[in-house]
């Protein structure tokens, strides 16, 4: 056992090694210019031999290429009549009632949206041929786009795509292609279209990036975590861009999980707070997919882990507005210079320069293991705003650190409240390198009694990408009336996605899938659906009303629709991490005091490692370890469990 978790953040790059005895972990000073460069430094200083390597990444290359607009050239072809497609999308405005709306900035070009012949029906039936002269005319006029990949989506191909095969097969080889038929089989013509248009818009990108990492590790191999929380090894992963959006975030939900799990705890509400963004998501019992994902505004309906994401981090810039109010981010300090504190030319307020000022981060502490604070720093540029605002330093520390759990908090009431769950029957389970900073502040704006903070809570994410397993979604739509289904037309039709998957999947050299069959639901006349398993016809039924009464409060009596068939391979390889083994040993004492400003007292502060197994400690504290510090605030307890986490409760009332 050699393997790799890597985790590229827009700060930092978390590294965890696990040889199949010992865990070494490390955080880099990202380098989002070129992020081989981090995970390289990371490896070096890790002292990690290379050879025959397994590495499981989490990257956000795809997200940043996107949301910053730097993807490839792009042709996209349709149908004759639909080459506004993705421009007109679905009306929707975000500003309804103003007349003189302003204009939104697009990815799209319509120079390079195409038409041609090969339209299919809704019955499978040709509308219009695509000869082969009519092919030829598209090549000529994509070959003189100057463009490096094709986006192809021609109307109900996922019924029958073999007028897209045709023109990928004239184009192969010398673009990337994508088609609609292979990237998201489902009705809806404008999500399929943009997911396809955007596998292939950042396709180029990472098959850039994942090749330039294969040839510094020539000898490893390389998986890469998916937005629904499977891997999948570079070569399939750079054919399925779009399906890597939300690649970092999705290894926190895993290591939130097993870190649930090691204290008995199934419900959940995990909070992954970095130095530039905070991801937020539940997880009861099971992990939440969604087809309704939006990243950079834009939908993006392929299966991914439902996570909400905001910009507060660590290195969020505090600035002042127009009318003289305090604000925080969503702009970043980033890895360079970053925060003041850093020590690097920073010179703006961000939420880390705040808790270092309130004490909650002391002189003590190195950030990611070797980065020395510059608390005079840190005061100065926290001070400079606070003249702006006409107040003093710690006031205006205070005031950053609470607008910032504002920030979080709304965003877990999103993902609770807003969905009908009560926070205070979740467990808070909090990570990332600034995470524990805030976590009793956020248990207690949300009633919440219960937190986990993991092992490795600074790099958690990484840990998770360790323990998640290979695999690959598929789908397919075919609406009909669930009562108008024969079994064995369904089971015809798994029997269909599982060669298809199979055929994705068969240069993973995973010697074993599980497989799970789910499908989407709805009454007839409704557009949005419900996920369920496949355990029948008539049980379909049973559970489609049960759940839509669970989650919308009633069921009525119509007929039931079936609109999309899933099947997900997951694979069996997946690795069982072992509990950080704790020595049983004396209680730890506290290193050292830190002056807590806020509370006008001094506060102890403990190393992690140092705390014994079982052993409680009391808030007001500080718990520093080499990637992440925790506040324990007053009111709250912390208890070192068997599995390495620290399992916190609140003392006081709510």
């Amino acid at each position: 056992m050699h393997i790799l978790g890597v985790d590229t953040g827009g700060t930092f790059t978390d590294l965890v090694y696990f040889n199949g005895q010992s865990v070494l972990t490390h955080k880099e000073l990202s380098t989002p210019h070129a992020p081989e460069h981090a995970i390289l430094r990371g490896i070096a200083t890790l002292g990690i031999d290379i050879e025959a390597l397994q590495v499981v990444h989490g990257t956000t290359v795809a997200t940043n290429a996107l949301l910053e607009g730097k993807g490839a050239r792009t042709v996209f072809v349709t149908n004759h009549g639909f080459s506004d497609l993705l421009r007109i999308g679905r009306q929707t405005r975000d500003e309804l009632y103003n007349l003189t709306p302003r204009e939104k900035r697009t990815l799209f070009d319509p120079q390079l949206s195409l038409e041609t012949g090969g339209r299919v029906g809704a019955d499978g039936k040709t509308v219009q041929p695509l000869p082969a002269e009519e092919i030829e005319a598209l090549v000529s006029r994509i070959e003189q786009l100057d463009a490096r990949a094709v986006a192809i989506c021609l109307l109900f191909s996922f019924v029958d795509n073999r007028f897209e095969k045709a023109i990928r097969e004239r184009l192969a080889g010398r673009y990337f292609v994508s088609v609609s038929s292979e990237v998201l089989a489902e009705y809806r013509e404008y999500e399929r279209g943009l997911a396809t248009w955007v596998n292939s818009y950042l396709g180029p990108v990472m098959q850039g990036y994942l090749s330039r990492l294969g040839e510094k590790l020539p000898d490893s191999r390389i998986s890469v975590m998916q937005s629904d929380g499977l891997t999948l090894g570079t070569d399939t992963a750079e054919r399925n861009a779009v399906r890597l959006l939300l690649s970092g975030p999705a290894g926190g939900l895993w290591g939130s999980f097993h870190a649930g799990a090691g204290v008995g705890h199934r419900r959940l509400l995990t909070f992954d707070m970095g130095g530039t963004s905070t991801d937020v998501s539940i997880i009861d019992g099971e992990f939440g997919l969604t087809g309704e994902g939006r990243i950079a505004g834009l939908p993006i309906a392929v299966p991914m882990l439902d996570i909400h994401t905001i910009g507060a981090g660590g290195g969020s810039v505090a600035w002042v507005d127009e009318g003289g109010l305090l604000q925080v981010g969503p702009d970043s300090a980033g890895a360079s210079p970053g925060p003041a504190c850093y020590g690097r030319g920073g010179s703006q307020a961000t939420v880390t320069d705040a808790h270092v000022v309130l004490g909650r981060l002391p002189s003590s502490c190195k950030l990611a293991g070797n980065l020395a604070l510059d608390a005079d720093a840190a005061r100065t540029a926290v001070s400079d705003l606070a003249r702006r605002l006409g107040l003093d330093t710690q006031t205006c520390a205070q005031g950053i650190v609470r607008i910032a759990n504002e920030q979080m908090a709304q965003a877990l009431r999103v993902m609770s409240v807003h969905r009908g769950h009560d926070p205070k029957h979740f467990t808070l389970v909090s990570f990332g390198g600034a995470g524990g900073l805030h976590v009793c502040d956020l248990a207690g704006a949300l009633r919440i009694r219960q937190a986990l903070v993991p092992a490795h809570t600074g790099v958690l994410s990484a840990v998770g990408l360790l323990a998640a397993p290979s695999g690959k979604e598929v789908s397919l739509s075919c609406i009909r009336l669930l009562d108008r289904c024969q079994e064995d037309e369904v089971s015809g039709i798994f029997g269909q996605l599982e060669c298809r998957i199979t055929d994705d999947l068969g240069a993973e050299a995973i010697s074993e899938f599980r497989f799970k069959r789910e499908i989407d639901l709805r009454y007839q006349g409704q557009s949005a659906t419900l996920r369920l398993p496949w355990l029948g016809r008539d049980a379909a039924a049973r559970a489609f009303h049960e759940r839509h009464r669970e989650r919308f409060g009633y069921a009525l009596d119509m007929p039931v629709e079936l609109v999309n068939v899933r099947l997900t391979a997951h694979g069996t390889d997946a690795l069982d991490m072992p509990a950080p083994q704790i020595a049983r040993r004396e209680p730890g004492r506290p290193f050292d005091q830190a002056a807590l400003v806020e509370l006008e007292t001094q506060v102890p502060v403990f190393t992690r490692p140092d705390i014994g197994q079982g052993q409680a400690l009391t808030g007001p504290a500080i718990i520093v370890e080499a990637q992440a510090t925790l506040y324990l605030a007053p009111g709250w307890t912390a208890v070192q469990q068997v599995s390495g986490s620290l399992l916190l409760e609140r003392t006081d009332a709510c």
